[in-house]
């Protein structure tokens, strides 16, 4: 009998995961804008030619000066979503994961100056139905 509990429990993982977006969509993050970005996407202030730093699903991002933090934000992941109020210009309910791996002041052609974050076109095309430069995004380390 105590075999089957186990098998029936979920990996714990997972369980923490559903918590961590849980609290996400209960609770209020940190507010700010998200431009794009399109390739070429090296060489980055964080890894420099090493594409291997990149995640394999091309969810990442260049931090703004705000969330910067001295090259601190290298490597940190934030959840991130869309909240611009223009109707149909988000995706319902989606929330990414993204990794920070360069500065958005060292970008030559991001969508919109001054953003929190500049996503790659991956990361901003999976939260967002949007041809606008930029979007308001709810977003949490």
């Amino acid at each position: 009998m105590s075999s089957q509990r186990l098998l029936q429990r979920p990996p714990l993982f997972a369980g923490l995961f559903l918590i961590q977006l849980l609290f996400f969509y209960t609770s209020n993050g940190d507010v700010g804008t998200a431009a794009k970005y399109s390739p070429p996407y090296l060489p980055t202030v964080c890894y420099g030619d090493d594409s291997t730093k990149f995640p394999q699903n091309n969810l990442f991002a260049a931090a703004g000066d705000g969330i910067w933090d001295n090259g601190a934000a290298c490597g940190r992941q934030y959840l991130v979503r869309c909240i611009t109020s223009v109707e149909g210009s988000c995706m319902p309910d989606k929330a990414i994961l993204v990794k920070v791996v360069d500065l958005a002041l060292n970008l030559s052609q991001p969508s919109a100056g001054g953003s929190t974050i500049v996503l790659s076109l991956t990361a901003f095309e999976a939260i967002t139905n949007s041809t606008s430069g930029s979007v308001n995004i709810e977003f949490q380390q």
